[in-house]
């Protein structure tokens, strides 16, 4: 793993490999052929890309069942502990809406309602994720969408995967297909003759669903362009080499192009990490993909400072941000940008992807800087409530009437002139 030290104007930024026009226009063309082709299209593209053969797009009751059936019971248990976790934080976040009165009678307020219905896509292929329903589905739960559906790629013999049929059973989750890519992004967005439409597209997948997520973006919301996981330690001394060296390894294991990044102060730490790197790299069954990551995008910073770490770290704006240090907390209130930040040697990166309750969709790509993780926020919308009363009207009429005339829009002040006194108007 390299080592690089620090410039005294600290510069760094996340590198990244951009989109090609081959995968766009290949993404542009599964959207169109969806919209044309509706289920037809589906069965497809399961059979060109996941090799698989089914004749039902729904994921039936008695799947469901025969996957909770196969499921190990302790797992069923931890993955069910981790959704009470989930929906505990979760829950917290639900807001109400409120209203401002005056005392000539009239009122203004905000009215906070869920939408009506998500898609959440749940990625496959290399790795099928379980957790990854708890943290979609959760959110809009404790929000209240009435309508929540799960697409997820197909194995080869047309199956989801029982650990994450078993997640959307704890969760009473039934509505959920056998779709993957670019292509159950378009089904969500557009809708097919088996699938409905939704309001709201959330969860993570890669560059072909990202880029779909984009493309439908204006005609559907969406939570956010996902792009490969990050993570970003800052350490010093105290630290544990080893402990470090499993944190990076822990991300550089989900995809070729994730991010994994030391900032410390200690040039012995430094060293002794980047051999535990190689040691662990080894021992690890995704070997390739975690070593194609820490080649690609992985990097040792060393610094003179402690506050220069923090400033590399706020510049960089990691999706997960790690704080290993004898004053760990402190430097933690000194962090303006990260998706989350794990404190203390015993948050690991994992307690959050799986245990504590936060979120683990989160903003990659720097995003940190102006966006938040996935929350019941994602789930609601705040619409504004105006009610003027007469008394109202009559005091502020005219103000509003020369205002509307400064920015030249005449017919805006004859909307508010034209109420009258009810005995005018007779």
């Amino acid at each position: 793993m390299r080592i690089k030290r620090l410039s005294s104007d600290v510069s760094i930024r996340r590198s990244s490999a951009a989109a090609t026009d081959e995968q766009l226009q290949a993404v542009k063309d599964i959207i169109r052929e969806v919209r044309e082709d509706g289920d037809a299209a589906l069965f497809r593209f399961a059979r060109k890309w996941d090799k698989a053969e089914f004749t039902d797009l729904r994921v039936s009751q008695e799947e469901i069942k025969q996957a909770v059936e196969r499921f190990d019971p302790q797992l069923l248990s931890d993955l069910t502990e981790a959704a009470y976790n989930i929906r505990r934080y979760h829950e917290e976040q639900k807001q109400e809406g409120y209203r401002v009165v005056h005392e000539n009678g009239s009122y203004v307020g905000q009215r906070v309602t869920a939408i009506e219905s998500a898609g959440l896509y749940v990625p496959g292929g290399t790795a099928a994720y379980p957790s990854s329903v708890l943290m979609n589905v959760i959110p809009a739960q404790a929000a209240g969408v009435g309508r929540i559906v799960l697409m997820s790629p197909p194995s080869e013999d047309g199956s989801l995967t029982d650990g994450v049929l078993a997640a959307a059973h704890i969760l009473g989750i039934d509505e959920i297909y056998k779709s993957g890519g670019a292509q159950a992004i378009a089904a969500l967005a557009y809708g097919t003759e088996s699938i409905a439409p939704v309001d709201k597209i959330t969860g993570p997948g890669n560059i072909y669903v990202a880029l779909a997520k984009s493309e439908v973006n204006g005609d559907v919301a969406i939570d956010m362009i996902a792009g490969p996981s990050e993570i970003a330690i800052i350490a010093d001394g105290t630290a544990y080499p080893d402990e470090i060296a499993a944190d990076l390894l822990s991300q550089a294991e989900h995809d070729p192009m994730a991010s994994a990044v030391l900032l410390t102060d200690d040039e012995k730490l430094a060293e002794n990490v980047t051999r535990e790197i190689e040691k662990q790299l080894a021992e690890l069954p995704r070997q390739s993909i975690a070593r194609a990551a820490i080649d690609g995008f992985g990097a040792i910073y060393l610094g003179e400072t402690m506050e220069q770490l923090v400033t590399a770290a706020n510049q960089l704006a990691p999706e997960h941000l790690e704080i290993m240090t004898a004053d760990a907390e402190s430097v933690a209130d000194q962090i303006k940008h990260a998706g989350a930040i794990f404190i203390g040697r015993y948050s690991s990166e994992p307690v959050g992807d799986y245990f504590a309750g936060t979120n683990h969709v989160l903003p990659t790509n720097s995003t940190a800087r102006f966006s938040s993780a996935l929350s019941v926020y994602d789930f609601v919308k705040r619409t504004s409530i105006i009610h003027y009363s007469e008394q109202a009207w009559q005091e502020n009429k005219d103000k509003i009437a020369r205002l509307a005339r400064l920015e030249g829009l005449e017919a805006h002040a004859r909307a508010v002139e034209s109420r009258q006194w009810e005995k005018e108007k007779k």
